[in-house]
């Protein structure tokens, strides 16, 4: 019988924040892929500055603005998922400031929704972005009941 072994889940910092219950996280990152109908082979969540998501916005995306998040799917179609998702910390301290929300609460926010692009929401079109952020509100509320 083969063996079941977890998907990994890598979080890199090179822009230091915190981030509480790293493996909680991780299990419930895993879980929003197979609720999703996803699965889940890989991802790397990589934390760092404006400066390096802009760097990254104009070298891949051809986009000369600040973001949030970038998420790269690595995989070929109708594969495990391999992604690799940026965040900037930056972009998230200003976000919750701007909202009105906590950082944390944030910061699992724009989380969720980098594993939400890899299962295949999209949010550029008007009614995309709303089940996008339904879909991140069911998540929120569901890790936040949980913990």
């Amino acid at each position: 019988m083969p063996s079941q072994t977890k998907p990994n889940i890598y979080f890199f910092f090179q822009t230091q924040t915190t981030l509480r219950n790293r493996n909680q996280l991780k299990d419930f990152i895993r879980d929003i892929f197979r609720r999703e109908g996803r699965t889940l082979e890989s991802l790397n969540y990589i934390f760092c500055d404006d400066q390096q998501l802009l760097e990254i916005n104009r070298q891949y995306l051809n986009h000369d603005y600040f973001t949030d998040i970038i998420s790269f799917e690595l995989s070929q179609k109708n594969e495990p998922v391999v992604g690799e998702i940026y965040i900037s910390i930056d972009r998230v301290r200003d976000n919750a400031l701007q909202l009105g929300e906590t950082y944390t609460k944030e910061l699992h926010r724009v989380i969720f929704h980098g594993a939400l692009h890899l299962c295949g929401y999209k949010d550029k079109k008007p009614r995309e972005t709303t089940e996008m952020r339904k879909a991140e509100s069911k998540y929120l509320g569901l890790y936040f009941r949980s913990r």
